[in-house]
């Protein structure tokens, strides 16, 4: 109605970005939404993952549904039917600033929505139009707004974040194991996790982390072996802090967490349709606005980066410090080797969670502090959220390495401690490790173990 009466409206009868005081004549109004796909699909590097392009799609088909960008319910369907299709659209890693939305990687994958580009179907990287006449899937004719609504929204950025939040809170439950094993794994004392001292703290990550390293560690026989006579006052504090630092780091990730939760249920893109009820008639009015700006998502992510690290760092710190076996109350050999000298026994994987931690270190310098503009200056100030994303993936799973490296360390260390038990939980997250890595009886190469340990973390195993 409003385009019958000349009205011009954004992204449905005028171009985009800075073209937008250009209208768009009424017979051109589907050729210029066809046009939007094809020319913003301009992205470039590798393919990302089927798992995310597959989420990204189906974010931006519960967007749609929600009855405010515009769009034919068709435009879900097909969305819908493609994903129950396997047909997955060849989507590359790089191209969006993340406000305006994640224009380049949507518009890859919607082009598959007409039929245009790149898809993977069953085993087999084909044209969609061929997959879609494969799968019975009619291609999409675009009406006004429709192809806008594709590509405006963060749905790449959500996407990826939230898929990541399900390896974090895995990650979280083994490092606290870690925590936990290396505590007994070096027979320090547990009296830093009364939790009088938490509770004065007033900050909820330390407390909870405390209570849960208490209740791993609940009956432990190698804490009161060693309780006198001790002439040990403090730990260090990658061990006595490790409520402090990891709760720290827990509160910012679940900040950022919620942040993702609420992103899961957004209306992202622009411009955005409302409903007027007016003297029992409805009308409806169309607002133009910022939703598809990502700076939410990104300076979330950037956070995760930084919290990230800090878990990572605690957990190199305490492998350091047992394979350095320097603490005379504590009897283990250099390096965790039944040789010292002639086996280097764990050494390098010191040297490994060093280099993993270096490169997260730089993976923490912000993405969403720096801006450059686009769109002739229309576009002023993105939040690169997408590079946030990947960074804080990145930085998963380097965190993961390192956490593995911990737990196969103090798995070792514990041995030492035999015929003593550490506490029931500290056990069951040893006899975890034990199930796929065996007690180092001479050297041997520890890259298998590492990842088998890894492999039990990415499950959940540790939960």
């Amino acid at each position: 109605e409003a385009i019958g009466k000349g009205v011009a409206l954004y992204g449905v009868n005028t171009g985009f970005g800075s073209l937008a005081r250009q209208r768009v004549p009424d017979n051109e109004l589907a050729d210029v939404q066809r046009n939007l796909l094809r020319s913003h699909a301009a992205g470039v590097g590798d393919p990302l993952p089927d798992h995310i392009v597959r989420a990204m799609m189906a974010l931006l088909a519960c967007s749609l549904s929600r009855g405010h960008s515009g769009v034919r319910p068709v435009i879900v369907t097909t969305l819908v039917d493609l994903l129950n299709a396997g047909i997955t659209p060849l989507v590359p890693e790089t191209g969006s600033v993340g406000a305006s939305g994640d224009l380049a990687p949507l518009a890859h994958a919607c082009l598959a929505l007409i039929g245009e580009g790149k898809v993977r179907f069953r085993g087999e990287t084909i044209e969609a139009g061929e997959a879609m006449n494969r799968a019975g899937i009619e291609p999409i004719e675009l009406g006004p707004k429709e192809g806008l609504a594709l590509i405006n929204g963060t749905h790449l950025m959500a996407a990826r974040a939230a898929l990541a939040f399900t390896g974090i809170r895995r990650l979280i439950d083994a490092a606290l194991c870690a925590t936990a094993m290396s505590i007994d794994a070096v027979r320090a004392t547990d009296s830093f996790l009364d939790d009088r001292v938490h509770a004065i703290r007033q900050q909820p990550g330390q407390r909870s982390v405390a209570a849960r390293l208490r209740d791993l560690l609940r009956n432990s026989q190698i804490i009161p072996s060693h309780r006198e006579d001790d002439p040990r006052v403090q730990d260090p504090y990658s061990f006595r802090c490790s409520p402090q630092v990891l709760g720290a780091a827990i509160d910012q990730l679940e900040h950022g967490a919620r942040v993702i939760e609420r992103e899961l249920e957004a209306v992202t893109d622009n411009p955005l349709i409302f409903d007027l009820t007016e003297d029992n008639e409805t009308a409806r009015t169309v607002v133009s606005a910022g939703n598809f700006h990502g700076m939410p998502l990104a300076l979330a992510m950037d956070t995760v980066a930084m919290a990230l690290c800090h878990i990572a760092g605690m957990a190199e710190r305490r492998v350091f410090f047992m394979l350095a076996a320097s603490d005379p109350q504590n009897p283990i050999n250099p390096h965790l080797s039944r040789h010292p000298g002639v086996e280097s026994g764990y050494m390098i994987t010191q040297y490994t969670a060093a280099a993993c931690c270096n490169e997260m270190i730089t993976l923490a310098t912000p993405a969403s502090v720096s801006n450059i503009s686009t769109c002739a200056g229309m576009e002023d100030y993105n939040s690169f959220g997408p590079r946030s994303t990947a960074k804080a993936e990145r930085s998963l799973d380097l965190c993961r390495k390192v956490v593995a490296i911990d737990l196969l360390c103090a798995a070792e260390a514990l041995e030492y401690q035999r015929p003593l038990r550490s506490g029931d939980g500290v056990e069951r997250a040893f006899e975890l490790v034990r199930s796929v890595v065996p007690r180092l009886q001479q050297d041997r190469s520890p890259a298998s173990d590492i990842r088998a340990i890894e492999e039990l973390i990415a499950s959940g195993r540790f939960g």
